[in-house]
């Protein structure tokens, strides 16, 4: 730096510090109340409201706890998985706290990082943590810029070259101007990033769409049944608690809190697995994933420099060249080129060539490093560096070279040239030493365990294309690589295009498996873009630079070596090094998910036969099917046992499990049909054959509803015949206590009105009835509703 460069005046300083504020990450604080009462402000919560001040109006108290209770429990839940981004920002706003050496009116002082403006001269050194975005104008350093790009070497700058925040200076010292603060330097913008990147919230999405078809049908069974009760002059003061017990019947209202409670027990399972829940609605869209974007560094390789191949020059061998490398290099300097020339060399065993005179250690300028050995034959001069130095300083030939480190540097390697020669004479070039960053071990095996269960992996990294390629091909991810320029490009964004029909974009040549050179922004260019399609997105990282995406994928996998910032924007972390539980953490995600979507099958099934009999059945026969009391206490016998499917035997399926409401309709309709018509069946059995009054086949109609919801639960848990596999323990127990209490119920006339053992017998044998018959006709109806495809 010029003699005459005085810095900033701290009165000029001061002006631009008041004009753009300081060099920090903006804070803002969401109001946690406001926050809370927004859980109550959306459409499953709205049906849950409207019942509570429905059942108030009504002066039914208990059932208007018991809705309110639901109402507070999903609000509560939800409230406690909330401020991630806000915990990721924290992190990445203490990392920008640091002292910083700032050249102010002529003078070096120390200054707050967050007091640094644009144009201040700032001085870095060994050990430092660049405090803003600075180009440099003096001085060499080497930058670890992992954290930030994912690159696990090292990066030599110079005058004119940016360092950018956050990065760490591992050897060397420069002075550099700021030319970007806070939020606009390339540390800030991830911040920002992290706290605008949200995954999309299917799940609600799913609650709200069941919801909605059930509703929808529900208002036409209402509208029917409040038409023929005006045109009959029924009371009011019995209409109106039938209607409302039917919308109340219609409506799924423990259904958020049972997908709540499932994926909160599917968090234990998975620790069980080594794998840490933070948002619970992952663990339904892991079952749910197609495409898995993955990190290379640290995620599918060691991070760590290895030596993997040695070439060398005539006359000499490749042991001779490790000999070279390991004289030219220093354990105490703690360089990863060196650390893994020397970590070769002792593996090898192999003798020295002398002991050391002297060693001068790497430099960015002239980028090599040498030393002087004593052998039998003299002093000897080792170099070790850019193999085009090196070959200048050897007076080789740099052409005839250039095909040789031309085919390590195909593999991905960093490659080093070494020389020798006697002391003061000229050097002679010995070979060429490549390195790079290992694939881990259980890399392959981890592709094609994912590969095998329908996921494709897409490596995302901010190495080259040549590193991108190798690695790509080690771990069996792909072949079609592609630079990452294509994702900036809106005319060459591929997975932009809209595809036709059931077309995924992997079906097409222009599908990419690979990116290099890929920045935080465009790997949510690309998770953005395949989540438009409705493609579940997956992102494992472990660094700042993969906390954006992993906040926006639905499924963001941290990781066991990742950084804090990353750990806090993901939903998933992964406890042991690599990714190996992460095909674990699918299989339990895809077991939960069979879990749910019984539970759901079975209650659509159960809302749309009771809401169709009790409604219809009015209409036609001109009287309540059941009593309101009776309905309730159905509800609650029917709940008890669903909800122990949470815990049911499942298998894992092989392929990603997706939500489709209109499927899951077209099923739920094709097992409630023959259920309805059972119903009106019994009903016309019991009027004409038992001869029982109005209670008593009251009774019978809510045994029936009990009974027939049991067989539903066993019928649609299995999607082989219903024998296929055993329940768990406590849902054979919850169902054999179900029915215990019920058949007591109606035989002692407790709350209904009895009924005699035998009518008892009919109705479970009608149960079992269409548990067996129906039993033979699943598969068909499932195929014609394009379930579980």
């Amino acid at each position: 730096m010029s003699e005459n460069v005085r810095g900033l005046s701290a009165v000029e300083a001061a002006r631009r510090l008041a004009v753009n504020g300081p060099n920090a990450i903006a804070e803002v604080r969401e109001n946690r109340l406001a926050a809370f009462a927004q859980k109550f402000w959306a459409p499953v919560p709205w049906l849950l409201e409207v019942t509570v001040v429905l059942e108030l109006i009504l002066g039914n108290l208990v059932q208007a706890g018991v809705f309110a209770l639901l109402l507070v429990f999903n609000a509560v839940l939800s409230a406690t998985q909330e401020g991630r981004a806000q915990v990721a920002v924290d992190l990445l706003r203490a990392r920008l706290d640091v002292n910083a050496r700032v050249l102010r009116d002529g003078q070096w002082t120390l200054v707050r990082a967050s007091e640094l403006v644009v144009g201040d001269v700032v001085h870095v050194r060994q050990g430092d943590l660049v405090p803003a975005d600075l180009t440099m104008s003096d001085g060499l350093v080497e930058l670890d810029q992992s954290a930030l790009t994912g690159e696990s070497q090292s990066k030599g700058v110079g005058p004119g070259e940016p360092g950018y925040s956050g990065s760490v200076v591992v050897k060397g010292e420069a002075t550099g101007e700021v030319g970007a603060v806070g939020a606009a330097t390339y540390f800030g913008r991830t911040a920002q990033l992290v706290s605008a990147a949200q995954a999309p919230g299917n799940m609600e999405r799913l609650v709200f769409g069941v919801v909605r078809a059930l509703m929808g049908f529900a208002l036409l069974v209402v509208v029917l049944v409040g038409v023929d009760g005006i045109i009959r002059a029924t009371p009011l003061h019995e209409l109106v608690p039938f209607v409302l017990i039917l919308v109340i019947a219609s409506v799924p209202v423990a259904l958020p809190a049972t997908f709540t409670l499932a994926t909160a027990l599917g968090s234990r399972e998975m620790s069980q697995h080594r794998v840490l829940v933070t948002r619970l609605a992952a663990i339904e869209e892991a079952a749910s994933m197609e495409v898995l974007c993955t990190d290379k560094t640290g995620t599918l390789t060691q991070n760590v420099l290895v030596v993997e191949s040695l070439w060398a020059q005539a006359p000499f061998d490749e042991d001779h060249v490790l000999q070279v490398a390991a004289a030219a290099s220093d354990a105490a300097t703690e360089d990863p080129l060196d650390l893994a020339v020397l970590k070769q060399f002792s593996e090898r065993q192999l003798p020295t060539l002398g002991p050391r005179v002297s060693f001068t250690p790497f430099d960015p300028a002239t980028k090599h490093s040498e030393s002087v050995v004593t052998t039998s034959d003299g002093a000897l001069r080792v170099v070790k560096g850019a193999p085009q130095i090196v070959a200048a300083l050897a007076n080789a030939d740099v052409s005839q070279l250039a095909a040789h480190v031309d085919v390590l540097a195909a593999s991905g390697a960093r490659v080093l040239g070494v020389a020798e020669g006697p002391v003061g004479e000229s050097l002679r070039f010995v070979g060429l030493v490549g390195l790079s960053d290992p694939a881990r071990d259980d890399a392959p095996q981890l592709v094609e365990n994912l590969h095998r269960m329908g996921i494709h992996v897409v490596m995302l990294t901010g190495d080259s294309l040549a590193t991108a390629r190798a690695i790509a091909s080690r771990v069996g991810i792909g072949e079609r690589v592609g630079a990452a320029e294509a994702l900036r490009s809106a005319e060459a964004q591929p997975v932009h295009r809209a595809r036709a029909g059931d077309e995924r974009p992997w079906d097409h040549a222009d599908w990419k498996d690979v990116y290099a050179e890929v920045l935080s922004e465009d790997k949510m260019r690309l998770i953005a873009s395949l989540q438009a399609q409705s493609i579940v997105v997956g992102m494992t990282g472990d660094g700042v630079n993969d906390a954006p995406a992993l906040k926006s994928a639905e499924v963001g996998v941290a990781v066991s070596s990742a950084t804090d910032v990353a750990k806090a924007a993901a939903s998933l972390v992964l406890i042991d090094p690599g990714l190996a539980n992460m095909v674990s953490a699918v299989e339990v995600s895809r077991r939960i998910h069979q879990r749910m979507l019984t539970y759901t099958l079975n209650k659509v099934i159960k809302t749309l036969q009771i809401s169709v009999f009790l409604g219809v059945g009015f209409v036609v026969y001109g009287r309540f099917v059941t009593t309101p009391t009776l309905v309730v206490l159905m509800l609650l016998a029917n709940d008890f046992p669903t909800m122990s499917l949470a815990t049911d035997h499942v298998r894992s399926p092989n392929h990603p499990q997706r939500w489709r409401v209109g499927s899951l309709i077209g099923a739920s309709l094709g097992f409630a049909g023959p259920l309805v018509l059972l119903s009106f069946a019994l009903w016309w059995f019991a009027t004409v054959a038992l001869h029982l009054d109005l209670a008593q086949m009251q009774t019978m109609v809510f045994v029936w509803l009990v009974c027939s919801g049991q067989a539903t639960i066993y019928l649609v848990r299995e999607r082989e015949h219903f024998w296929h596999s055993r329940p768990s323990t406590w849902l054979a127990v919850s169902s054999v206590i179900d029915l215990v209490v019920v058949v007591l119920l109606a035989l002692s006339g407790l709350m209904m009105s009895s009924i005699g053992a035998g009518t008892l017998a009919a109705v479970i044998g009608l149960s079992l009835a269409y548990l067996v018959v129906v039993d033979q006709l699943k598969s068909t109806i499932f195929r014609l509703a394009h379930f579980g495809r």
